[in-house]
């Protein structure tokens, strides 16, 4: 499946058809009725006002006519649509039926990457072959229990280290109850004890106790995920003692991915310590001691093939489909053409694309591994009385996004075009070179918490209502669909993919661009705006239902 913006629309402003096969297209500012429409050959006028990123027929539409977007089925009309009528909820509904797929098992055609020849970035290489594109120190609790020390190690390690990144906000709090003689208080930030440590991350979470042994088992094997992964030098971890998810639990599950013990890893236990005090000692005193030992390993130039991308969406709008989307599924098959990999999430956002994705699965056993996990979430679902079809939300919907296989349509787009080469369940390791496919719900930050603990060590979020998410180990780029957004959130968006949709630049022009930013963030040279605001979301999934 390719997205194509046809060659007489660049530069024509007002709407856009995103395949040549579609029969909608998609308007780029409100519309009014009676409103002339040129589509190639043939010219046709409104039959009502269409909204801003709202699609319209370009044929008259019979009650259970496919309504085609990206070349696929996004829905079948439930009345008749008059040509140049509005797509909406009342006369379309979504439809998995499909067509005869796009895609072909062996048929992709690799983008030109020659620019990129001999691209390297500045990593951090572990002892077990990984390349870290950040280089932190963890520190994970068992048990929700543990929390609250936690956030006591997190505020006495901010404060002896003087880089609290809340400080400018303190400032402003201290200004708006003392006045200006409060700002004193704050002390400016020093020389970095450590310059080849990017910090300590703190995670937190409310699991542990409580739920199914199969709960304690995906949490062990997430926070694995965690402690394993490039961008982490070492983890303390703190536990209660009594809880279901066990030390022991934890230590096979690391086992797993370091059969050879070569991360350290402190196991601290709050009802076999002497006191809370002497429990928070001992865990200061292995951060500060394995800060020391991460500060030296220094950044060192890496293959592009030791970048893995994972790619996620959230606050979609009507254009993300239409930029953002496709643009990072651009960057993704040109990683993927230099030796890299990139990892494809959120099962529910798949929903009416299956086939598409099967087609382009490198051999049977990967078709048939997505096929059974897409099979398996879409029964569990069924359980609870949820549905696939009811992932898009009310704010998805005002923005054109009528159905979930229209969203799934240009959500896929972020995985770009090359051939799927595994497909793995919730929180289990990438390892192959190439595109993978993982099993997340779609809440955005379950699914970027997933995406790093498969080991992600660069992740792609697109938006086009803005949001803040960020990793506590992961660097995330927000990259917004549309230039008004990133001029109103330009404190929390990376990258701008508006001009596509302006028709001032092509996909390909700007994802050598954006390759060119993951190669600085992934070397430091660029600091994520997710990072500088501390913004470091956690949340495992507990394999219920979370569309």
């Amino acid at each position: 499946m390719t997205t194509q913006i046809l060659a007489n629309d660049r530069g024509h402003l007002d709407s856009l058809r995103v395949h040549h096969a579609d029969n909608v297209r998609v308007a780029l500012k409100d519309l009014p009725a009676g409103h002339a429409v040129d589509d190639g050959e043939r010219r046709l006028h409104l039959a009502e006002a269409i909204r801003h990123k709202h699609k319209f027929a370009l044929h008259d539409l019979a009650p259970d006519d496919a309504v085609i977007m990206y070349g696929v089925t996004v829905g079948r009309a439930t009345r008749p649509i008059p040509a140049g009528a509005a797509i909406t909820t009342d006369n379309t509904a979504h439809s998995t039926a499909t067509s005869v797929p796009q895609a072909r098992r062996g048929e992709w055609q690799a983008p030109d990457v020659a620019a990129f020849a001999g691209a390297t970035f500045d990593g951090y290489h572990r002892p077990n072959g990984q390349v870290g594109t950040a280089n932190v120190w963890l520190v994970v609790p068992l048990v929700f229990c543990e929390n609250r020390n936690i956030e006591v190690l997190r505020q006495c390690v901010a404060d002896a280290l003087g880089e609290d990144p809340y400080r400018d906000y303190k400032r402003m709090a201290r200004e708006l109850l003392h006045g200006s003689s409060g700002t004193a208080a704050v002390e400016p930030p020093g020389e970095r004890l450590f310059p080849n440590v990017d910090g300590v991350r703190f995670l937190t979470h409310t699991l542990g106790c409580g739920g199914t042994d199969d709960d304690a088992l995906a949490l062990c094997r997430l926070l694995a995920g965690y402690i394993c992964h490039p961008n982490v030098a070492g983890a303390t971890v703190l536990s209660l003692g009594c809880q279901k998810a066990q030390i022991e639990m934890l230590q096979t599950a690391v086992a797993e991915r370091d059969p050879r013990g070569l991360r350290p890893v402190h196991y601290l236990e709050q009802q076999g310590s002497q006191s809370e005090e002497a429990l928070i000692r001992e865990a200061l005193t292995t951060i500060f001691d394995g800060l020391s030992e991460a500060n030296r390993t220094p950044r060192t130039p890496a293959p592009l093939s030791a970048l893995t991308l994972g790619v996620e969406c959230g606050g979609s709008d009507g254009f993300s489909g239409l930029s953002a989307n496709p643009l990072v599924g651009a960057v993704v098959d040109r990683l993927v053409a230099l030796g890299g990999s990139g990892i494809l999430s959120e099962f529910p956002e798949l929903c009416g694309v299956e086939h598409e994705l099967i087609a382009r699965c490198r051999d049977d056993a990967v078709a048939e591994r997505f096929r059974t996990l897409m099979e398996a979430y879409q029964r569990h679902a069924a359980r609870v009385g949820a549905d696939f079809s009811m992932n898009p939300s009310p704010g998805n919907i005002r923005d054109g996004l009528i159905t979930d296989a229209m969203k799934s349509a240009g959500a896929a787009k972020k995985g770009g075009d090359s051939p799927v080469v595994d497909v793995l369940d919730y929180a289990e390791p990438h390892t192959r070179a190439g595109l993978s496919l993982l099993c997340t719900p779609g809440n955005d930050v379950e699914s970027t918490t997933a995406l790093a603990g498969s080991g992600a060590n660069l992740i792609l979020f697109t938006t086009g209502l803005g949001t803040p998410t960020g990793n506590p180990v992961t660097p995330v780029l927000k990259i917004s669909s549309n230039s008004e957004l990133a001029a109103r959130m330009g404190d929390v968006i990376d990258f701008d993919a508006g001009p596509i949709i302006r028709g001032e630049v092509s996909i390909d022009e700007l994802a050598d661009r954006l390759l060119r930013l993951c190669l600085d963030t992934a070397s430091g040279r660029y600091l994520p705006r997710a990072v500088e605001l501390a913004q470091y979301d956690f949340i495992p999934w507990k394999r219920g239902v979370s569309l």
